[in-house]
């Protein structure tokens, strides 16, 4: 994914929320925009929500019916370009879910990444072999074939990269509850490995794993969650479950998250703190 352009995912939102803001700058409702272009209301929808991608045609059409020219216009052909660009994750499209393809373009541009996790070591932290028993561990419940648990396993060490070392990392702040280290995923050595791997990720300087120990108070009762920020684009939520994702949009909803998250890393344990513990988890695994 080239750092010139973002993600194009992002792009795609960024042109479609575009959109919208200048048919809403014309006063105009979805309908009575499509009516004017001789189009469905459906395809103004999914054209603002990112989910239909516009052509040429289309960007001047719209521009002409809200009076947009000169830089305005540029800005718009420009988002359309860069939205066309293929991203490194869609490589893997046939086995990964949509839902978490479309958090890999977004995640591509985050400048700010905060992640709790209850149950498991997050992706972006995970070793190749802690990575690939955790992926075996749901295989027969989502009927993962097993060219399906490899390109899974090249995904994560793909996305690993790039989000922890590309050239302009974000900002990554996770917060482990201490179950996630004491759960076992194959033999002991893929866990001994797995927590020498947090404490050397925990040095990187934009990264912060802080472990919210067992006798901590934890009042936020929520599974695990994902909250992205970005440098030019409303924040959004990442809620994974079994067999389909959530993406949390809304300002109130998403402040609720980062309120959430906020109280969490108040009760978990500092930096050095959660190393120390995750050091003993080390010794325990080596028995």
């Amino acid at each position: 994914m080239p750092s010139q352009q973002g993600s194009p995912t992002v792009r795609r939102l960024r042109l479609g929320q575009e959109l919208r803001l200048l048919r809403e700058r014309c006063k105009l409702t979805g309908a009575k925009a499509a009516r004017d272009l001789g189009w469905s209301a459906s395809k103004v929808s999914r054209i603002e929500a990112a989910k239909t991608m516009p052509s040429t045609d289309d960007i001047k059409a719209l521009a002409k019916l809200y009076r947009v020219d000169g830089d305005k216009l540029d800005e718009l052909f420009g988002l359309l370009r860069d939205a066309e660009q293929r991203g490194w994750w869609e490589d893997y499209e046939d086995t990964l879910p949509e839902e978490y393809t479309r958090f890999l373009g977004l995640e591509a541009e985050a400048t700010v990444q905060r992640n709790w996790e209850p149950q498991i070591v997050p992706g972006t932290l995970q070793t190749e072999d802690y990575a690939r028993e955790v992926i075996l561990a749901t295989r027969g419940i989502a009927r993962i074939t097993h060219s399906g648990v490899r390109s899974r396993v090249e995904a994560r060490l793909s996305r690993q990269k790039r989000v922890l070392h590309r050239p302009d990392p974000c900002e990554v702040t996770v917060v482990l509850d201490e179950s996630a280290l004491m759960r076992r995923f194959g033999e002991p050595t893929v866990m001994r490995e797995q927590m020498e791997h947090l404490l050397e990720v925990s040095l990187l300087p934009h990264v912060r794993i802080h472990v919210l120990p067992l006798e901590a108070l934890h009042a936020v009762n929520t599974g695990a969650f994902i909250h992205l920020k970005f440098a030019a684009f409303d924040d959004v939520v990442y809620l994974e479950q079994l067999y389909s994702a959530d993406f949390v949009e809304d300002r109130g909803r998403v402040a609720g998250y980062e309120a959430a998250f906020d109280h969490i890393r108040s009760e978990a344990l500092d930096e050095d703190e959660s190393r120390v513990l995750i050091q003993r988890k080390a010794m325990i695994w080596r028995r």
